[in-house]
């Protein structure tokens, strides 16, 4: 209820000894709140009256008289209803107690706005607790609902009750389960947000490694058929004397250049509209008009990228060869393509058609120069 009090929820409105379930771990939990816009559309002409009230007994008197407050409640509310669950729990007789009256006319009295210091409340004086639970309980169905206290002050006024009290076997029990459940609770909801962050990391490197719509169908189970485009533009490049650079140099250097390289070049693409397919050694494939169509852009694009890739090659600098200056061969095609994905176990979204091989055909006899060949 401290919870419930704390959250946007702010009060349970309809707090009675039925709501309060007792689970396999002898923990108890509270039940039937935050329901109130159902609630207050709920019918009660199908109710029978008597049952009606019987239901409302553990209601606080402010709101019996404004029915405004109902199924709303309030927190002063709250207070009252658990006064009477703990004399209900204590005494074992209902929550008033054995007395001869219809839950109409119980009702009827609660509701009295008396002048005098009399209001009725269930007969305290014949629980056998101690007086410091039946001060609790005075308190806390008081008239005034100023004068009652919160749960905080309640779990403070109620501690005297585990005093004098020698612990056995099944209360060592009940404790150990009910911190049990609530360490259990925390480490689900740990465990669940961990979970949540490592599938959108995952998520996050799967759309790197296909296109979103195709990650998303293999996500489902679902098959990707193949599709055709019409007009798409390819972008094929290498470096130029990679086979020479890889011989004067460690594996770990050709790995650290590459990585430096493609990762410029992969900060600059995102600036257009291409998808890039793969790369292959110091091969680096990119296409524009697919997965999703552009029209007749696909070609400006693919340019336009292939000249920003130039500029950014002559500022690049090779970390263990820092004089050297490095040269890219560049061949781009436009035309029809199929695409699709193959394999299973790392799935790859390949190209096919003579587009692709015209475009590689392009890269493969251009000029060792900062140009590049364009045809389409």
């Amino acid at each position: 209820m401290i919870y419930l009090h704390d959250s946007p929820i702010k009060s349970h409105g309809k707090l009675k000894s039925s709501n309060c379930l007792v689970d396999s771990r002898w923990v108890l939990k509270i039940s039937d709140f935050g329901l109130r816009e159902f609630n207050r559309d709920c019918s009660r002409d199908d109710m029978e009256f008597e049952k009606y009230c019987e239901s409302l007994l553990w209601t606080a008197p402010e709101i019996l008289r404004n029915q405004e407050f109902y199924p709303y409640g309030t927190q002063k509310g709250d207070i009252y209803s658990f006064a009477i669950i703990l004399y209900e729990t204590i005494g074992r007789q209902g929550p008033f107690g054995k007395i001869e009256m219809r839950p109409s006319e119980i009702i009827k009295w609660v509701m009295r706005e008396e002048k005098q210091t009399t209001i009725f409340r269930p007969q305290l004086e014949l629980l056998d607790t101690l007086n410091c639970i039946k001060d609790c309980i005075r308190e806390c169905w008081s008239e005034d609902p100023q004068e009652r206290p919160d749960f905080k002050t309640i779990r403070t006024k109620l501690r005297p009750m585990r005093k004098g009290m020698k612990a056995n076997i099944f209360d060592n029990m009940l404790i150990m389960m009910e911190k049990y459940a609530n360490n259990l609770e925390v480490l689900v909801d740990e465990r669940t947000d961990q979970l949540v962050e490592e599938k959108k990391k995952t998520e996050a490197l799967l759309y790197e490694m296909l296109p979103k719509y195709v990650a998303e169908q293999l996500k489902r189970g679902n098959k990707v058929e193949a599709e055709s485009f019409d007009q798409v533009t390819i972008y094929f490049s290498d470096i130029v004397g990679f086979t020479k650079m890889s011989a004067e140099s460690s594996p770990l250097q050709v790995v650290d250049f590459l990585n430096d390289l493609y990762t410029c070049f992969d900060s600059i693409i995102e600036n257009y509209d291409v998808y890039k397919v793969e790369t292959i050694g110091d091969a680096y494939m990119v296409v524009s008009g697919l997965p999703i169509r552009n029209g007749d852009q696909h070609a400006g694009e693919v340019a336009s990228m292939a000249l920003h890739l130039l500029e950014a090659v002559k500022k690049f600098k090779i970390r263990h060869k820092q004089d050297e200056k490095l040269m890219l061969r560049i061949g781009l095609h436009s035309g029809p393509v199929c695409a699709g994905v193959v394999g299973l176990k790392m799935p790859r979204y390949c190209l096919f058609g003579d587009t692709v091989n015209t475009a590689s055909r392009m890269e493969s006899t251009g000029l060792r120069t900062y140009y590049f060949m364009f045809f389409t």
